[in-house]
């Protein structure tokens, strides 16, 4: 119930779980664009996280959405995968 004067956050975490659903379909998707760009250049994600100088576990979530892409391993990715940060993004 309600309290006279103060916001009502009965739902709010449904909103924030809302937000976050569609913050991993982002990652999902761009996940999957990654891991389609890795495998057009032939790479297995062992030679692909030994570039990004991270573990294939770690690759492994970011192409699977289970981990959200700062901009800087972004900016990397897309230098080695011979794209833009934009390209990756687009139509996300």
């Amino acid at each position: 119930m309600a309290v006279s004067g103060m916001p009502d956050t009965r739902n709010a975490s449904s909103r924030h779980h809302g937000a976050m659903s569609s913050g991993n379909v982002l990652c999902t998707e761009l996940g999957k664009r990654i891991r389609s760009l890795r495998r057009g250049k032939g790479w297995t994600q062992i030679e692909m996280a030994a570039y990004l100088g991270i573990n294939r576990g770690h690759l492994s979530d970011l192409e699977m959405g289970k981990r959200e892409i700062g901009l800087l391993m972004l900016q990397v990715i897309a230098k080695g995968l011979d794209t833009t940060m934009d390209k990756l993004l687009k139509g996300l």
